[in-house]
């Protein structure tokens, strides 16, 4: 009979999985090579707060569950901050953690990992025997799929050693359907709509998860309103002449204006927290809004609400598009030749600055829209959390909303780079540009080597102000305080270089060239920016986060 990590790795073998990031340990290498062994592709990360980061990136970028497998003890406590990130996000990942064995009560690897996963959002599922095993794998993959929520598998090495009663054998899952809303609520929301005249149409995550963008488009054409996403959706829309760009801080002033300017606001799968509405500024306080979402809980929690939908969000709009021709609902006169140019000329590119570039040191603004202009528009954006991270998601396009990754849930610097590698792994034939801080670069270094082991076709630009910008922007009025958080410069480009990727040091546009040059040849590979930017350009979001603080 085969041993039961064998059996487990069988189960998910059947349930789809092809991609497992992680490091292995004795606790997970049985599994893990098991898995490698039926065709699943095993990536290799540097440290397990990486791992599990990349496998939550390319769970977002490819809709599928992302996998990590780690050692027990250490090896799964590695893991806890990329796990809040996914927790909060909302993740379909699962953690394939080894356990000590239920004997081991003096091992120096015990930990109560059910705890420590619950703690921060997590799913805690278990091993419980040799028989349950290949079920215990299956329910553990199910939820994180079906509920979008990471699910730590604690496997105790003495039930993974043990042998299978029986050959794995997964059922079928069932198909499960897009809930559509009921009949009252979409007529409530377009009574709604019939007392206002400019509504807006403003799609999350859950819009994007749901495949809503055509039928959104389609609704916000039949009403006469304007579109806008959350950060986390950014791209839903691109292209589309009405598409306001991101909603919040991101917002640029011409977007921030028509927002509030909508009284009637139709938000899917969106949670209207405080960063997509500015601290409620963004939303005129007498709009009337309508939230849509698959779930009850999320209705209301960040904002009074007047009309609730619970639904997934692509039948949402097309119940809401049928309702409106059925009621007759009369189309907003807010769109106009004049508006639409508006929009078109209104982008944060459009806006002007002084350009604070001094030959030293680049403007972030111009190096990001410089680098927007050199990059093809077949594109990924990652980015790390820091001041800088405005400048890369005002400035860079992207082509849709696969083409955006945002790490962005718990606010944890360091994640930027592994969400790049699982990002890159996820999709091979796009170029992954990937936005840091120093500090944020510096916390992620040791995917570095990961970027370049793997080959990986990837840009990644370094924001080096030599220090936590926005700690020093926060803490400037008081003396000494910003000296705290200041650093002496870093050669990225020397420890790019050491790893084997391709860097240039870039303090003025010219520096540039090289990138540009980089990106014709279309060699595979990487190549790492060290942008010296000017330390006191302040990003516009950032007022509006100090505010919430």
């Amino acid at each position: 009979m085969p041993p039961v990590h064998d059996a487990v790795a069988e189960a998910l073998a059947q349930l789809g999985v092809r991609c497992c990031f992680g490091l292995v340990g004795s606790g997970n290498f049985h599994v893990t090579a098991a898995l490698a062994r039926r065709g699943c592709r095993f990536v290799a990360a540097r440290h397990e707060a990486g791992a599990i980061t990349m496998a939550d990136a390319y769970a977002r970028v490819t809709g599928e569950v992302g996998v990590c497998s780690v050692h027990q003890g250490p090896g799964f406590t590695n893991t806890l901050t990329g796990l809040a990130e996914a927790a909060k996000s909302r993740s379909a990942v699962l953690v394939l953690a080894a356990d000590v064995a239920g004997s081991a009560v003096t091992s120096n690897f015990r930990v109560d990992q059910a705890q420590l996963a619950a703690s921060v959002g997590a799913v805690p599922e278990r091993l419980h025997s040799p028989r349950s095993a290949a079920a215990d794998a299956a329910r553990a993959f199910w939820r994180a799929r079906v509920e979008r929520r990471p699910v730590v598998l604690s496997m105790p090495l003495d039930v993974q050693a043990a042998p299978a009663p029986e050959p794995a054998r997964v059922p079928d899952p069932p198909v499960l359907r897009p809930a559509r809303p009921s009949a009252q609520a979409v007529r409530e929301a377009v009574q709604a709509l019939s007392r206002g005249s400019r509504p807006l149409v403003l799609a999350g995550r859950g819009a994007a998860l749901a495949g809503a963008a055509e039928a959104l488009e389609r609704l916000a054409d039949r009403l006469g309103g304007l579109l806008a996403t959350t950060a986390v959706a950014n791209g839903l829309f691109a292209g589309n002449p009405w598409d306001l760009g991101v909603s919040g801080g991101f917002a640029s002033p011409v977007a921030a204006r028509l927002i509030r300017e909508a009284d009637v606001v139709l938000a899917f799968g969106a949670s209207l927290n405080m960063w997509t509405t500015r601290h409620g500024t963004l939303v005129d306080p007498a709009a009337t809004v309508v939230q849509v979402d698959a779930e009850p809980e999320a209705i209301g929690r960040h904002r009074r609400v007047d009309v609730a939908v619970v639904g997934d969000a692509r039948e949402a709009a097309l119940a809401l598009l049928e309702e409106a021709d059925r009621a007759s609902l009369p189309r907003s006169s807010w769109r106009s030749p004049q508006l639409e140019q508006e929009i078109a000329r209104g982008r944060w590119r459009d806006v002007p600055y002084e350009d604070t570039s001094d030959g030293t040191t680049l403007d972030p603004r111009t190096l990001s829209i410089v680098l927007d202009e050199i990059l093809p528009p077949e594109r990924v954006v990652a980015t790390d959390s820091g001041h800088f991270m405005g400048f890369p998601v005002m400035y860079l396009r992207v082509p849709d909303a696969r083409g955006f990754v945002f790490t962005q849930g718990f606010q944890a610097v360091g994640l930027g780079l592994a969400t790049a590698v699982g990002a890159a792994v996820a999709c091979p034939d796009r170029l992954v540009v990937v936005a840091l801080g120093d500090g944020g670069a510096l916390m992620g270094l040791p995917e570095l080597e990961t970027v370049a082991r793997l080959g990986l076709r990837m840009l990644v630009v370094v924001y080096n102000d030599a220090a936590y910008g926005a700690e020093v922007h926060h803490f400037r009025p008081e003396p000494q305080a910003a000296e705290l958080v200041q650093f002496p410069d870093v050669d990225f480009a020397a420890l790019a270089r050491a790893v084997g990727l391709r860097a240039a040091t870039v303090r003025r546009v010219e520096d540039l060239e090289a990138v540009r040059a980089w990106v014709a040849e279309g060699a595979p590979g990487g190549m790492l920016v060290d942008a010296k930017v000017t330390p006191t350009v302040v990003a516009e979001w950032l007022e509006d986060a100090f505010r919430g603080h």
